[in-house]
């Protein structure tokens, strides 16, 4: 088993520390590790376990900000790939882990990243205990299939964290077991997922090279297929590319328009026809389009008169509606309404670069939403001391 240390634990050990007023000494107390094993993992030299990082965390009232940093990789695809032609398990236990793998592709659009990812984890080692059991090569390659849609959904949670390294060995294992059981779905998906994680981080050439590589892995009219032909054009709306990022648009339409709807409409790999406006939303307002503002109210207004509860999705829509509120010159109420998506606290890490614009916009302009709107980002942004 390998122990992954995310990059930025010890420059968020350190901001903890100084935020907290502590000193090393009464941390050291607090925690009964010596000062200077403390200091020694603020400035890198030692890496910690995640039962050191829990207790920092309790220690400052982190709430597993640290704990979250710290994994262990103890689902390596070589391993159980060596292991496996000695292992299988029974259909029950097998259907039990598909509904489970399942559950949690809902919880994940309801559930904190922070909350979703220890269970995810867990049940990550529970299929690595499960390869010594005996079965057929059929029910093996359920097992694999189910191994590689976990190993992918914690690759999706840590990139939401901005756990990047976390993400990239997750979503290297996935793919890895995607390959072995010829699941060319779920390898599309590490793809998407790829794309995904370059858009935020602002690398929107490679977004659309990897959204569209996707699209030639997955299987056509898949749910892999369709979101990867959502995220080109979010990608080339970014690009300011408004042609191409308008047939992507139709190309996507024409996917969702035959589509049922799924029995699990929250399931973060089925695609739900029902979110097809608030993606052309998406698309229109990061592209700065005039007719951004409609889509995104009327998206915002869906969202919160429906009789299903979708917080984090509403406080997405909340973002994207700021963001055409800010184009269309309406700096007042795109103050407003991102202030009511941050205080949700369901706004991701890697979707923070959106509240990032809409505050540099509103300050730019001087006007009292600004300092009110840098006032609640301060208190919620991901990783804040509370």
């Amino acid at each position: 088993m390998a122990r992954i240390v995310d990059p930025a634990f010890p420059e968020r050990l350190r901001v903890a520390i100084a935020d907290s007023g502590a000193s090393y000494r009464a941390l050291a107390a607090r925690t009964f590790y010596s000062r200077g094993y403390l200091h020694d993992l603020a400035t890198g030299r030692k890496t910690p376990t995640q039962a050191v990082a829990r207790r920092i965390d309790e220690a400052l009232g982190l709430r597993g900000v640290l704990a979250a940093l710290v994994s262990v990789n103890d689902f390596d695809a070589g391993e159980l790939a060596r292991r496996v032609a000695a292992s299988d398990v029974s259909d029950e236990t097998l259907e039990r882990l598909e509904a489970a793998v399942d559950d949690l592709a809902v919880a994940y659009t309801l559930t904190a990243p922070v909350d979703l990812l220890p269970q995810v984890l867990e049940h990550l080692r529970y299929v690595r205990r499960l390869v010594d059991a005996r079965s057929t090569l059929a029910q093996r390659r359920r097992l694999i299939v189910a191994g590689g849609w976990l190993a992918l959904l914690a690759a999706t949670v840590h990139i939401d964290l901005r756990h990047r390294t976390h993400g990239a060995t997750h979503l290297a294992t996935a793919r890895q077991m995607a390959d072995q059981a010829e699941h060319h779905e779920i390898v599309a998906w590490t793809i998407e997922t790829l794309a995904w994680d370059k858009l935020t981080s602002g690398d929107f050439s490679a977004a659309v090279r990897l959204a569209q590589q996707a699209q030639r892995v997955a299987p056509i009219g898949s749910s892999a297929f369709i979101q990867a032909t959502a995220q080109e054009g979010r990608a080339l709306a970014r690009m300011g590319r408004q042609a191409e990022m308008r047939d992507a648009l139709d190309r996507t339409d024409r996917l969702v328009s035959t589509l049922a709807p799924p029995d699990r409409p929250e399931h973060h790999y089925r695609y739900d026809p029902a979110k097809s406006h608030a993606y052309v939303g998406t698309t229109l307002a990061w592209a700065g389009d005039p007719a951004a503002e409609t889509y995104a109210r009327a998206v915002v207004t869906e969202l919160e008169t429906s009789p299903i509860a979708r917080p984090r999705r509403t406080a997405s829509a909340r973002l994207d509606l700021g963001l055409a509120l800010l184009s269309a010159g309406k700096p007042d109420e795109a103050g407003a309404v991102t202030i009511a998506a941050v205080q949700t606290g369901r706004v991701v890490a890697s979707n923070w670069w959106r509240v990032a614009e809409v505050l540099t916009g509103v300050e730019r302009l001087g006007i009292r939403e600004g300092a009110d709107l840098r006032e609640v980002c301060e208190a919620h942004r991901p990783g804040a001391v509370k």
